[in-house]
């Protein structure tokens, strides 16, 4: 793909970013999907920093080519990453779930290319206003967690690609050739899966949760818990529990309560298909292999390729 402004930025053959989810992206899938040509990122949502350093030492011994760390910005431990990150020359972070402009200038400061991951218009103007280099677009079909205003991939990339000329990554239920293809006709010039990826042999994520995201159908997902941070789940034991709750008219504290603390270890890494916390996006309705993180890459490739093919042949409308 020639004068692509992601691959430029990044330094990669292909705009095809991996996202950042907990449990599910170890040095082993980054790893995967950077010698693949994509950007592969490491999820430091849910490693402490002696975690997180060991997880970036194996992926730079395991790959020379770039790489990212995705970075969520209400981490408690906030000021030991940002030194890890450094320190290991990390080349791309990924910020999300907080305020840009608390550590944008730093990193930028200290080399490394910021992009900023939003869920909305407004929040993707803030972003430009704090200095990144890129947005990603996130619209409510994505898993793990999202955005309270609810705005489908397909009516917020144009909106974002409307207000800003940085360079613009969509994510959420892009999980396809064609999906990417779709995107980048509303404005994208990138696009992030984070779906797709967990069910890969190399996704760090429970065996369990990989076979149950197979049986994901319309439906089988729904965004919850916006009280506390909104979060796209698959409808089990927990989820029904966190329904009954919302019934009786809970309060955020009770809601809290209930969700408590490692329930996405619980789901995610340990595979409690039941009690634990299973975040998937709504596009798992289409997945149904677990394979190699390098054929995802090359299918979703090959799909927007022949798909490209097709339109083209198709031709204009007569007018």
């Amino acid at each position: 793909m020639k004068k692509n402004r992601i691959c430029q930025l990044f330094g990669i053959q292909y705009p095809l970013i991996q996202g950042g989810m907990v449990w599910a992206s170890g040095w082993r899938l980054a790893a995967a999907v950077s010698e693949a040509g994509g950007l592969g990122i490491i999820g430091a949502g849910s490693m402490h920093p002696d975690t997180l350093r060991l997880h970036v030492q194996k992926l730079k011994a395991a790959t020379q080519k770039p790489f990212a760390v995705n970075l969520p910005l209400l981490y408690p431990e906030m000021e030991l990453l940002l030194d890890l990150l450094i320190e290991e020359a990390v080349p791309v972070v990924f910020t999300s779930a907080g305020n840009p402009n608390l550590w944008t200038s730093f990193l930028k400061e200290k080399g490394c290319v910021v992009v900023h991951v939003v869920s909305s218009v407004k929040f993707a103007e803030k972003a430009v206003a704090a200095g990144v280099d890129a947005i990603v677009a996130e619209g409510f079909e994505a898993g793990g967690h999202n955005g309270r205003e609810e705005t489908t991939t397909m009516t917020l990339i144009p909106l974002v690609r409307n207000a800003i000329r940085l360079p613009l990554i969509a994510a959420g239920g892009v999980a396809t050739g064609e999906a990417m293809l779709a995107v980048f006709a509303l404005g994208a010039e990138g696009v992030q899966v984070g779906s797709r990826f967990v069910a890969s042999i190399e996704a760090s994520c429970h065996q369990a949760f990989k076979e149950e995201v197979l049986q994901a159908q319309e439906g089988s997902t729904e965004l919850t818990l916006k009280e506390l941070t909104p979060v796209r789940l698959l409808k089990n034991a927990f989820y029904q529990e966190i329904k009954k709750e919302y019934e009786k008219g809970a309060t955020p504290e009770i809601l809290a309560a209930t969700l408590g603390k490692g329930r996405a270890k619980k789901g995610m890494f340990e595979g409690d298909l039941e009690e634990g916390e299973l975040e998937i996006g709504q596009v798992a309705a289409l997945i149904d292999t677990i394979i190699p993180a390098e054929q995802i890459v090359r299918e979703m490739l090959s799909a927007y390729n022949s798909t490209l093919t097709r339109l083209y042949e198709t031709g204009p409308f007569d007018l």
